[in-house]
């Protein structure tokens, strides 16, 4: 039987989840307290912990640290009121499954911890044992690529297969990988799985987003910190490092770090060993990481913004994530999928698209990637009126987009047919100089042959600025 563990200090709501719960086939324990429930997990071993974020004696991100730190196969939900949605989202970035809001309706309750016990790392059997998530060498190849299936949805195309046999090669190793693509291409779920089929499986895994940290913050995030040590600091705090001891750190958008905390991620990662802020004890460290980025970090070290000795730290192997524009009929594989996931999530029975949504899907250029074509088919999901997906129930700049119809001409300076609607007041001197940029753009392109690095030297602007004004003008 699937056991679960409820943490809240409000004695009638941990009553009243845990009889409902309990009718509907779990095996369920209360705690009014942090200390409580850790007690509870050290005398038993639970599939799933649902946790108040606000707790007299400690709160949620504590609990997801302790909980992660000492039992990494339990997942977590967290239970929070409206004002605390925002901490929620980022207890998700450090490893909760999910969170349900207060007042609590049974049937979310019961929809999210089902999802949980289905996808999230396949947390139970039947049995109520944990799973092992992945194949070791005695299971048959055809086990092994039924759990890249769970993290990572394997496409038919030629670089979908090239992807995939990269992932498989490099998960058994102890190498850093470094993860290239555009945002939304999926980096993240490729980082899970090479940790999902690596010897590290059933330890944590922890996500970090490097872009969202200041430079104040970073240190105690990455490194954590003792009660004390600083102004603010009330509470003894584990870093990623250390909760990810063990396992497998996923630092994504690491180029947006400052200069200075690379210069301690690159000791860190060296000497293998992590020191709390305020602390003098060192921690040995046993951690893989996989870093991600859609910027160059090679460009970063040549304009003095990322260090080089981090960089060769990291680049032990790359990976290279293509955007969903370049993986052909993968684009209708990936829909079906999220179509199957979309119909569970909200009790529909849409089962397929319509000739001309096929034709759209196919021609659109995603310009953000997997995370767009999941969110469409959402959406379209819910607006379907029958069991069929039609052109009324996308977004108008997917129904409303034209397969551009520029072709390159080394005989004309025109811009494309399909820039943004510049043309329309040529008198306008915003759209004026629109058009002249755009013009310059495509004489230079054609000026070196299209070859991007020395075009963006030219105009004196970086790739990422070349590539943006590009696509922006649908030019290939």
């Amino acid at each position: 039987m699937k056991k679960i563990l409820i943490i809240d200090d409000e004695v009638n709501v941990g009553l009243l989840l845990s009889k409902f719960l309990i009718r509907n086939g779990f095996d369920v324990k209360t705690a009014t307290s942090g200390t409580g429930g850790m007690e509870a997990l050290k005398e038993s071993e639970y599939n799933l912990v649902l946790c108040d974020f606000r707790l007299e004696d400690t709160d949620g991100r504590e609990m997801l640290r302790n909980i992660k730190m000492h039992y990494p196969k339990t997942g977590v939900i967290i239970i929070t009121g409206y004002s605390d949605i925002k901490m929620a989202v980022e207890l998700i970035k450090m490893g909760a499954y999910d969170y349900i809001t207060k007042p609590l309706y049974p049937d979310e309750i019961l929809n999210t911890i089902n999802k949980a016990f289905e996808t999230h790392y396949a947390l139970v059997e039947e049995s109520g044992n944990a799973v092992t998530v992945v194949a070791d060498k005695s299971k048959s190849k055809e086990n092994k690529k039924q759990v890249f299936a769970s993290e990572f949805v394997a496409g038919v195309s030629k670089t979908s297969k090239e992807l995939l046999r990269q992932i498989e090669l490099v998960a058994p190793t102890n190498y850093s990988v470094i993860i290239l693509g555009e945002s939304g291409t999926g980096k993240e779920s490729v980082a899970k799985s090479i940790h999902l089929n690596s010897p590290r499986h059933n330890q944590p895994f922890i996500a970090m987003d490097c872009g969202s940290l200041t430079k104040e913050l970073a240190a105690s995030e990455f490194f954590g910190h003792e009660k004390g040590s600083f102004t603010g600091a009330l509470y003894t705090k584990i870093g990623h490092f250390e909760m990810a001891n063990g396992g497998t750190l996923f630092l994504d958008e690491v180029g947006n770090l400052s200069y200075e905390i690379q210069a301690a991620l690159l000791r860190t990662v060296q000497e293998r060993k992590v020191k709390r802020i305020g602390s003098t004890k060192e921690i040995d460290l046993d951690v893989r990481i996989i870093i991600a980025t859609n910027e160059s970090l090679q460009e970063g070290i040549q304009k003095g913004r990322f260090r080089e000795d981090l960089y060769h730290r990291f680049n032990e192997f790359t990976i290279y994530m293509p955007p969903l524009r370049e993986r052909g009929n993968d684009i209708m594989l990936l829909a079906d999928h999220f179509l199957r996931i979309a119909n569970n999530e909200l009790g529909r029975n849409v089962d397929t698209f319509s000739p001309e949504v096929i034709d759209c899907f196919m021609n659109y250029r995603w310009p953000g990637n997997i995370r767009e074509l999941k969110n469409v088919i959402r959406r379209a999901a819910l607006l379907a009126e029958d069991s069929e997906i039609t052109m009324k129930a996308l977004p108008l700049e997917i129904s409303n987009f034209k397969t551009p119809s520029f072709e390159h001409s080394h005989n004309s300076n025109s811009i494309p047919h399909d820039a943004p609607e510049i043309r329309e007041n040529r008198h306008d001197l915003k759209n004026a100089a629109l058009e002249a940029e755009y013009e310059t753009i495509i004489r230079v392109l054609r000026e070196v042959n299209f070859n991007k690095t020395k075009a963006a030297e030219i105009l004196k602007i970086d790739r990422k600025t070349l590539y943006n004004k590009m696509k922006a003008i649908n030019l290939k």
